[in-house]
Parts: structure tokens; C-alpha cells; sequence
């Protein structure tokens, strides 16, 4: 369960002049991959339903959050092309222990940690997979959660498509393709991979430079 810790919860409402406010940005700002609706921030960050949709209505109106609709529930999620998006971000990073036992942000890091942790994700399917883009498609928009580039004859990366599919709890557009196939469609500047390309990417795996070489 999310919950702010009692050392920050202060001096943090005090910056920005309420709790639900503070919660929600927190929120959004440490995992800028993920959307909600309403009521599920309610039980995440445990504030009253109207004080959440006050803060989140102050928060959309000066682009600090955006808001997608999807099956009649309307998501939210961090704005990342808010001026202020990378400032929250390194307010609200993921805390780790510093060597004499404090707690300090991981800033500078947060890159590698994420990079780190897809890569113990990844681990069971390394030696087939030569590329990885994961991106932000909110519920409902359009574009493609993962784009997978491997060996995929003997269906490994499907299979572990599905188990990260799985773990999201909701469905996932993704797509695999041979390395050959991404390098020839690349090379001829194919729609469907100019799309992902142009898309907010919040992970990339490309150990041999094929995503982003020029």
C-alpha cells in the first residue's frame, strides 16, 4: 500500500500546500509509466474522493497531469512535457539507503536503476532478444505497449510477452519482429516504426545500437 513517510509527509505537504496534492504527485512523478482512475488513487494513496478530484482538476489545469478516456473511466498520468516534469521526477524518485544509513533520492540514477531492473525482467529471454522499446500508450491511445525485436521461433519472447502482460493486470498491445525485419523497416522509414519512434519511450533495451544508431 502507498503511503508517504512520516519523516517527508511534513515538510513535502508544506512545499505544496496539501496532503492529497503531495500524495498525488508523488504517485504520478515515481512511476510516470502508469495511469489511474479516480477511485483507484483514492484507496493507493488513501485521501477522500472529492479532495483527490479537486487536486486533480487543479493539477490538469496547469499541465502538471493529462487525462485519457478509456472504456468510460478516465485515466491520469504524469504530463512529461510539462516544463516541471523532470523537477517533480527528482523530487519524488524512488529513495535508496546511502552508505551511512540515510535515505537519499536516486536522481541522478533513476536512468540505470530502471534500465537495471528491466534487465533482471528480461534475464530468462536475453539470448533471444536484440531490442526492447517499452513505451507510455495510455489506456485507449493509440500505439503499441512494447516492441519486442528477437528470435522468436521458438516462441520464448510470445510467451514472455504473455507473462508480462500478466503482471500489468491489463491488456497490452505489443508487437515481435525478427532483428532483420526491424533494421529493413527502419531502413525504409516504415509507418508502423516511425509511430513507435515518435512515441514517449520509458524503456529501451538495445545492446547493439539498432534503435537509436543513425
Amino acid at each position: 500500500m502507498y503511503k508517504m513517510s512520516k519523516e517527508e509527509s511534513n515538510p513535502i505537504e508544506k512545499l505544496f500546500g496539501s496532503k492529497t496534492r503531495a500524495k498525488l504527485l508523488e504517485l504520478f512523478f515515481s512511476n510516470v509509466s502508469k495511469s489511474y482512475y479516480v477511485r483507484e488513487m483514492t484507496r493507493v494513496i488513501e485521501e477522500q474522493i472529492n479532495s483527490v478530484r479537486r487536486e486533480l482538476i487543479n493539477l490538469e489545469s496547469i499541465g502538471i497531469v493529462k487525462s485519457e478516456t478509456y472504456d468510460n473511466k478516465v485515466y491520469y498520468s504524469a504530463n512529461m512535457k510539462s516544463p516541471y516534469a523532470h523537477a517533480f521526477q527528482e523530487i519524488f524518485a524512488p529513495r535508496k539507503p546511502a552508505a551511512n544509513g540515510n535515505s537519499v533520492v536516486a536522481v541522478d540514477v533513476q536512468r540505470i536503476v530502471r534500465r537495471n531492473n528491466w534487465e533482471d525482467n528480461i534475464r530468462p529471454v536475453q539470448k533471444y532478444l536484440k531490442a526492447l522499446i517499452v513505451t507510455n500508450r495510455l489506456p485507449g491511445q493509440e500505439g503499441i505497449d512494447m516492441l519486442i525485436v528477437g528470435d522468436d521461433q521458438t516462441k520464448k519472447l510470445t510467451r514472455w510477452a504473455e507473462v508480462v502482460e500478466k503482471r500489468q493486470g491489463r491488456p497490452m498491445n505489443y508487437a515481435i519482429m525478427s532483428r532483420d525485419d526491424f533494421l529493413y523497416r527502419k531502413s525504409v522509414r516504415d509507418k508502423f516504426i516511425l509511430e513507435v519512434m515518435e512515441m514517449e519511450m520509458t524503456e529501451v533495451y538495445d545492446p547493439e545500437g539498432i534503435v537509436r544508431d543513425k
